[in-house]
């Protein structure tokens, strides 16, 4: 409040009326507005009248999030206050509020859910603008107030989608700023969460887990979360959902990107270089619909040594999710083939896994089947051997 002393500088009416005209135009009374910030009517009507000042940066960032616009509209012909650059102090109190697992204290009516979604978008905005230093100013509010919400209401989807996307944003913007190792504690956290909900929640907080492990050079780790998910996204992405779709293409380019790294091979003698790289290609191609393209690539990659030092999972799993365009391009003896290569490579990958089971069932429904798939199809309990036509 303006008080003795203290020099008017002219400018806070301009932004008190903005604050008016926004709150206005979506319908809210000052008493709504109110309760979505945490501050009484009486201080949204001074600053609507320019009696008090709104010179924080953090009450401004808090107004335009429940706005649902950027701070700089309210802040139209005004410098902004200087933004804290002691980066490692916000890491600090990100690490804090981290640690906490109370029911953090909140306004009488408690931050509204569309309240937090607005501020959490705002805040991946400025993630995006490279406007990591507010973002780091931003979080701390934000991780308090999401955990408020997991705690006193019922954790249904909004909650979950809440929670996964605060931590995702805490996780990729602290390995941004250099502490790959606070964000793997984020990022699980995210996981944690996800795991309550359907694959493209765990997609999405897949996607920041394996940009973390990454960046902790825990290529391998990094590289078995990110295909793993693909796997649990693949029905929705096979439907043409468009979120799974982009999700898979996503955690398809983590792989790749995992691949390339320079690391050395692990005791197990598997490596991650171009031939990982091809076969990651040639997935995003299937599931994009490009099934020639997709199987020259297979074929290329599965001609290298490096295929051969792969790990027998990834090798049985590749070779399960390509049958896909092997049946889309008219070619079942091919898929029946690469399943057969898969069961002899690992068998607990055919024999276990439901995207196995529907690979061979549709192999089975496209036409007459040799005797070795109808045996593999009768051990795993999907026909009885002789069930289906023998070539």
């Amino acid at each position: 409040m303006t008080g003795p002393g203290r020099q008017r500088t002219g400018n806070e009416p301009a932004i008190g009326r903005r604050m008016a005209e926004l709150r206005a135009r979506r319908g809210m009374s000052q008493q709504v507005f109110a309760d979505r910030i945490g501050k009484s009517k009486s201080w949204v009507d001074k600053v609507e009248r320019g009696v008090r000042t709104l010179d924080r940066l953090s009450v401004i960032e808090t107004v335009a999030g429940a706005l649902g616009v950027a701070p700089q509209l309210l802040l139209a012909g005004r410098n902004p206050p200087a933004p804290a650059t002691d980066v490692g102090a916000g890491v600090e109190r990100v690490r804090a509020a981290l640690a906490r697992h109370d029911t953090p204290a909140s306004a009488p009516a408690g931050p509204l859910l569309r309240q937090l979604d607005d501020q959490a978008g705002y805040a991946w905005a400025a993630y995006r603008n490279g406007q990591h230093p507010q973002v780091l100013r931003m979080l701390p509010d934000l991780l308090a107030d999401s955990r408020h919400a997991g705690h006193t209401g019922p954790v249904d989807p909004p909650v979950l989608d809440l929670l996964v996307r605060v931590h995702r944003l805490t996780a990729q913007t602290l390995v941004k700023l250099g502490d790959a190792h606070l964000a793997w504690l984020a990022a699980d956290r995210a996981m944690m969460t996800a795991t309550r909900g359907d694959p493209v929640r765990i997609g999405l907080a897949t996607v920041t887990l394996a940009q973390v492990l990454r960046a902790l050079r825990r290529g391998r780790l990094a590289r078995t979360a990110a295909l793993t998910a693909v796997r649990q996204l693949d029905p929705a992405a096979a439907q043409g959902d468009p979120p799974a779709l982009a999700l898979t293409g996503a955690l398809l380019i983590e792989a790749a990107l995992i691949a390339t790294a320079d690391e050395p091979a692990d005791p197990d003698g598997s490596t991650f270089g171009p031939t990982s790289v091809e076969l990651a290609r040639a997935l995003t191609a299937s599931h994009l619909g490009d099934h020639h393209r997709a199987v020259a690539l297979h074929r290329r990659a599965t001609e290298h040594d490096g295929w051969r030092q792969l790990p027998a999972e990834h090798r049985a799993a590749h070779l399960i999710d390509i049958t896909r365009s092997h049946l889309d391009l008219g070619d079942p003896d091919a898929a029946g083939r690469a399943l057969l290569t898969a069961d002899r490579t690992a068998p607990g990958e055919t024999r276990t896994r439901p995207a196995a089971r529907a690979a061979l069932t549709a192999v089975l429904r496209a036409g007459p089947t040799p005797a070795d798939v109808a045996r593999l199809a009768a051990t795993i309990g999907l026909t009885r051997p002789g069930a289906a036509a023998l070539r």
